[in-house]
């Protein structure tokens, strides 16, 4: 890139809850070359990433405190750097870049060095937070106003800019943001201005995440209870009679996996289905790669079949990296969908159909029973012509045995490789010994995880996709305790709710 394309988006990533990005935002991130991330922005946005991406990691954790992080002048020089080397820079911030985010800092320091830039506005932890504790920041019979302060200086601080007195006359909601350490003081100070002892309060603690906590008590005893209940930032701390209503409305933390850690082990590009199935129930996604995608040793059979294919009857899709492969390879053909003119597609599941839908391609067949082979053998119609197979090398030899005793012409061309993953960091197995559930998606996650963790803890809940991965599980002497009836992430991510649920009820 030539330094006149090189640019800065100063981009909200919302208050942990990766569902919570902006369209805006994902698409920035798909662009990006340099990513400068905070500490509070959740990894898992890094997905929308391409490959190859630079990372940055800025930190923001105070070096006072714990020596770690970049200071934010070194924060705006390296955005200006990148941007000024013709590099697309996304920061990707917590929460809102403009609110408590010193987003208008970065801003003007691109601006003083010439370097373009955008602002994509977050959903700020001062709302978002509260509403998935259910708690309206304003409410029609209750305060139809409200307060954005920064709680991180003591009241009685000279270096204090917060007018108290006037915040505790009003009877709006309060929101503190950066205010645990000193919410004692705080709650004195407002009370000390007229604010009743009585009123109540919350603070919620690692807010829109499964790790989220809330604790309500009232002004008079919130300074107390938070030291006891040991209450750490990042937290959220809203003051208000708003707050009553949380006993009522209260749903992200009723949901029926909230809080339970699952283990994920799937290829890295896969792992996103499964794992926004299971953020939707409450639960915290452990992703572990147990499998990676690689080129075949050539392209040359792939390619030639792609440059021919209106000699096929039908081209077979069986799972979403084939989609992927075949599109990349059309690209490089100089080719496009429409090469698929007069051919019929068939996909194998929801997952797949979708990654079409992605490139304008309707499957003319998708089994209706469950996201399998063999539920796609089952309803294939007999017939005769060529099909086209893009398929992992090491996929089963039953499917095209099953066309062909149909009467068609199965071509199976290897279009990816899998390979074992490269073991993870010391962090990741960490994670991935302290959960409550592991959800497998296909017989070779079961093997690939057996061989690089081992099996399951007899502590942790096994969710099979399908009876063909199940059989695995047993055949490597791995306990299934939940069996999804469809293979499809929506269908095991319910039944492991499920499951979790009666054998809650019943111990």
């Amino acid at each position: 890139m030539s330094p006149a394309t090189g640019r800065v988006a100063l981009v909200g990533a919302g208050p942990g809850d990766p569902g919570l990005l902006t369209l805006r935002g994902r698409d920035l991130l798909a662009l990006a070359d340099v990513v400068v991330i905070d500490r509070l922005a959740s990894n898992a946005l890094l997905g929308h990433c391409r490959p190859g991406v630079e990372v940055v990691n800025a930190g923001k954790i105070p070096r006072s405190a714990h020596g770690e992080g970049m200071t934010q002048a070194e924060i705006n020089a390296c955005l200006v750097d990148r941007a000024l080397a013709g590099h697309a820079v996304v920061r990707l911030k917590g929460g809102d870049p403009f609110v408590f985010g010193r987003g208008g800092e970065e801003a003007l320091a691109c601006l003083a060095a010439g370097v373009p830039f955008e602002v994509v506005p977050g959903i700020s932890s001062a709302i978002a937070v509260p509403a998935y504790a259910g708690i309206p920041v304003t409410h029609r019979s209750i305060t139809q106003d409200m307060a954005i302060v920064s709680g991180h200086m003591d009241p009685a601080s000279e270096g204090s800019e917060v007018d108290w007195a006037a915040l505790a006359a009003g009877p709006g909601t309060l929101v503190l943001l950066m205010g645990v350490k000193e919410i004692g003081k705080i709650a004195a100070t407002l009370t000390e201005h007229g604010r009743p002892g009585t009123t109540p309060v919350a603070m919620i603690h690692r807010g829109t995440t499964p790790q989220q906590r809330t604790l309500v008590a009232t002004l008079d005893t919130i300074g107390a209870e938070a030291v006891a209940a040991d209450i750490k930032p990042p937290c959220v701390t809203v003051i208000g009679d708003v707050v009553s209503l949380r006993s009522q409305l209260s749903w992200f933390e009723s949901r029926p996996l909230f809080g339970v850690r699952v283990l994920v082990p799937r290829s890295r590009a896969q792992a996103g289905d499964l794992s926004t199935a299971l953020r939707a129930l409450g639960a915290e996604p452990i992703e572990v790669a147990t499998i990676a995608i690689e080129e075949p040793a050539s392209y040359d059979e792939l390619d030639g079949a792609l440059g021919a294919l209106s000699a096929f009857a039908w081209v077979v899709f069986t799972s979403v990296n084939a989609v992927s492969v075949v599109m990349s390879r059309l690209d490089e053909l100089g080719l496009d969908t429409r090469a698929f003119s007069g051919v019929r597609v068939a996909a194998v599941g929801s997952a797949t159909s979708r990654a079409l839908a992605g490139h304008g391609l309707r499957p003319d067949l998708v089994p209706s029973a469950q996201a399998s082979s063999d539920a796609l053998l089952a309803e294939w119609p007999a017939g005769s012509g060529r099909v086209l197979l893009p398929r992992a090398d090491i996929a089963a030899a039953s499917f095209p045995a099953g066309l062909q005793a149909k009467g068609w012409s199965p071509h199976d061309v290897v279009a990816y490789r899998t390979v074992p993953a490269a073991t993870p960091s010391d962090a990741v197995l960490r994670s991935a010994a302290n959960v409550g559930a592991v959800v497998f998606t296909s017989s070779s996650t079961v093997r690939n995880l057996v061989a690089l963790l081992g099996p399951p803890a007899p502590s942790v809940v096994v969710a099979a996709i399908g009876p063909k991965t199940a059989a695995t599980c047993f055949e490597l002497g791995v306990r299934v305790d939940v069996e999804s009836s469809s293979a499809s992430v929506e269908s095991v991510a319910q039944a492991l709710a499920h499951h979790l649920a009666t054998k809650g009820s019943t111990s």
